[in-house]
């Protein structure tokens, strides 16, 4: 092996190709940056720079939240199930397939719809679902939640079963018997 010198124009096509590797380097860190900014702007916490990456903040669970902090979050849900979901999603109303137009006072329909929103979020952004997030979403999570909901054993089921019948009727909750008044002897 002979170690010549470069020549001046080996030089300046390594030069091009280390400002042209830079370039690219450059584009991706201020792409990412734009992204960690744009989920912050979301709710999800800075990532720490102690080695490893903190996870996001997940969204509460709409059931373990009380008070002005429910009363938000169900607001939000209500305004995406109004404009997203029960214009887009919801089949007309039968006795197989029931629908209550006062969802938010059947407990059972709020966490689900909470959790079908959530979903919603995560799979319809494309940084965070791709191109085929929507549609994941409509196999895994929006079919099996509205088969759910709008069986005819689900919580509606004493609701509305025909279109413009405004008919509501919260269905009895199970009641349980505490652990401390039941008889653990045996």
């Amino acid at each position: 092996m002979t170690d010549t010198p470069p020549t001046a124009e080996q030089l300046a096509e390594d030069v091009a190709d280390l400002t042209a590797t830079v370039n690219g380097l450059t584009a991706q860190l201020e792409e990412t940056q734009r992204l960690a900014e744009s989920l912050q702007g979301q709710g999800a916490s800075p990532v720490s720079n102690g080695g490893g990456a903190e996870q996001p903040a997940a969204p509460p669970l709409i059931l373990k939240l009380s008070g002005e902090e429910y009363d938000q979050e169900l607001a939000a849900l209500a305004i995406w199930v109004e404009y997203v979901l029960a214009p887009a999603f919801l089949n007309e109303i039968s006795s197989s397939a029931p629908w209550c137009e006062r969802w938010w006072e059947h407990l059972p329909a709020v966490a689900r719809l909470h959790a079908l929103w959530l979903a919603w979020q995560e799979l319809t952004t494309p940084e965070a679902g791709g191109y085929t997030g929507p549609s994941v979403w409509a196999r895994d999570h929006l079919r099996p939640t509205m088969d759910e909901l709008r069986s005819p054993t689900g919580p509606f089921a004493a609701c509305a079963t025909k279109p413009g019948s405004a008919n509501h009727s919260p269905l009895r909750q199970p009641t349980v018997q505490p652990l401390s008044q039941s008889s653990t002897s045996g």
